[in-house]
C-alpha cells in the first residue's frame, strides 16, 4: 500500500510553525533561493534580495523582464540603489543582462549555474 504523502501544512505543524490567516504558501506563491546565495560573503545583503527578486519573476522561466521600478518598489529602494545591486550582480557573473531598447525592460538571465 502506498504511502499518502504530508501536506505542507502537516511538516510546518510538526516543526512549531504557526502560519495564520490563509494559506501563506499559495496565496502569492514563494521563492526558492538557493542556500550558496545566502551565505555567499561575494555580495551584499541587498544583491542577494534582489537576485531572490528575480528569481520570484522567473518563477517558471529560465529568464525574467521586470522594470526598474518595479524592482525598486518590490525591493523598497530606489532606481539608483537597484542599478548598484544589478550591476554587483551582472559584474560577478550570477545575472546577464540584456538590453531590449524601445523603451522595453531590460532581460535578465538568471545564472544559476555560477552559485556555488
Amino acid at each position: 500500500m502506498a504511502m499518502k504523502m504530508k501536506s505542507i501544512g502537516d511538516v510546518i505543524q510538526e516543526k512549531n510553525i504557526v502560519i495564520t490567516g490563509g494559506d501563506a504558501f499559495s496565496a502569492s506563491g514563494f521563492t526558492q533561493v538557493p542556500n550558496a546565495i545566502l551565505k555567499t560573503p561575494k555580495l551584499t545583503s541587498h544583491a542577494k534580495l534582489t537576485y531572490a527578486m528575480l528569481l520570484s519573476y522567473a518563477w517558471q522561466n529560465d529568464h525574467c523582464f521586470p522594470g526598474q521600478e518595479r524592482l525598486a518598489k518590490d525591493l523598497g529602494a530606489g532606481k539608483r540603489s537597484v542599478v548598484r545591486y544589478i550591476d554587483e550582480l551582472q559584474t560577478k557573473g550570477y545575472i546577464k543582462v540584456k538590453k531590449r531598447g524601445l523603451g522595453k525592460p531590460n532581460l535578465y538571465e538568471i545564472r544559476v549555474d555560477k552559485v556555488q
